[in-house]
């Protein structure tokens, strides 16, 4: 349990101290937010110092590490670093790496878009392999699961299942990026999630195939903390925005968290407001295209409520409450799951 403690204070300390002094040197180098014309009712937010992302992808990493530190009476030691934590940092740096790269040539060709599709999907292609190749050396269960692995194995098709997963909630993160706090909040919510899970099937190893839970809780505790003191920052009105590096950060450490969890398919629940984001998104476009019609006013989905007159704060403080919903439902099916387990379901 000290791991953890020490990874979130780390995390926390790192995160709301660091992120204004990451503010001042955005604002002095003019790095800041581009806003789509479309959007006029967010124009206030044009310039917002970006790459939030940095500090909380930072603090996770540094978090993590000195969770690692022991004081003995002989000096400081350390822990050896386990797979599981290693592949968790290899999937949260190198989709933010991806991210920070969108987002820098945001900032020298000075408009909202960044890199080419292409671009961006061989970045996380990268990650993606590397990750999957890790994961079975580490001994990650190859088949589909939900709370548990369902008998499904993959095989050779695991390397694509890994890719869709990262690159799925990847884009989902960063499409639900588009309010002060929305993914912020959001994502801490389910990163929290992910830590109860990891160090529950830690405390019972005899029930679960996860690879090193521990090192994985330790990872979402950093990140959970990290968030919430980037969150003091991106309140709103926001003094700055997580970007790509972050949002795409999370994705892939959300990603890599179900997938060396076994719970792959539960994410979706825990998750369900950023799987939300991008079917309003393929739902407004297959529409359009198919019927010249559009269902929503504007996707990602908290757009339509913005231009439906709700007041931003409203929009962003519902969807954390229906995050939180997702969440209760998915650890319910999970200790539900572990109570049939013991029998006592």
């Amino acid at each position: 349990m000290i791991p953890l403690l020490v990874s979130a204070a780390v995390g926390l300390v790192v995160s709301i101290f660091g992120t204004p002094v990451v503010i001042r040197i955005m604002e002095r180098r003019r790095i800041g937010q581009f806003v789509q014309e479309e959007l006029a009712s967010h124009a206030h937010k044009q310039g917002i110092p970006t790459m939030g992302g940095l500090v909380f992808v930072s603090a996770t990493v540094i978090g993590y590490l000195l969770a690692h530190v022991r004081v003995a009476s002989t000096g400081l030691t350390f822990t050896p670093l386990r797979p599981g934590g290693l592949l968790c940092i290899l999937a949260l740096v190198g989709m933010a790496v991806v991210g920070f790269w969108d987002d820098w040539i945001k900032y020298t060709r000075k408009r909202s878009l960044g890199l080419s599709k292409s671009g961006k999907f061989g970045g996380q292609l990268v990650v993606a392999i590397l990750f999957a190749l890790g994961a079975s050396q580490a001994g990650v269960v190859t088949q589909v699961s939900f709370v548990r692995p369902l008998g499904i194995d993959l095989g050779v098709f695991f390397v694509v299942w890994v890719l869709l997963m990262m690159t799925g909630f990847a884009n989902a993160v960063n499409l639900a990026d588009g309010m002060d706090g929305l993914a912020g909040g959001s994502s801490a919510l389910v990163v929290a999630a992910y830590t109860v899970i990891a160090f529950w099937q830690f405390r019972n190893p005899t029930h679960y195939q996860a690879v090193d839970p521990l090192e994985l809780a330790i990872v979402s505790a950093g990140m959970f903390a990290a968030l919430l003191g980037f969150l003091w920052w991106n309140a709103h009105p926001a003094k700055i925005i997580m970007g790509d590096v972050g949002s795409q950060g999370i994705g892939g450490l959300l990603a890599a968290l179900a997938i060396l969890t076994n719970t792959h398919l539960l994410l979706a629940v825990i998750g369900a407001i950023f799987v939300a984001e991008t079917a309003s998104v393929i739902l407004q476009v297959a529409s359009f295209k198919l019927t010249g019609k559009r269902i929503f006013k504007m996707s990602p989905l908290h757009f339509h409520f913005d231009l439906n007159g709700w007041a931003e704060t409203t929009v962003v403080i519902r969807f954390w409450i229906l995050t939180g919903i997702g969440v209760a439902l998915g650890l319910g099916l999970f200790y539900g799951d572990f109570l049939r387990l013991e029998g006592l379901l």
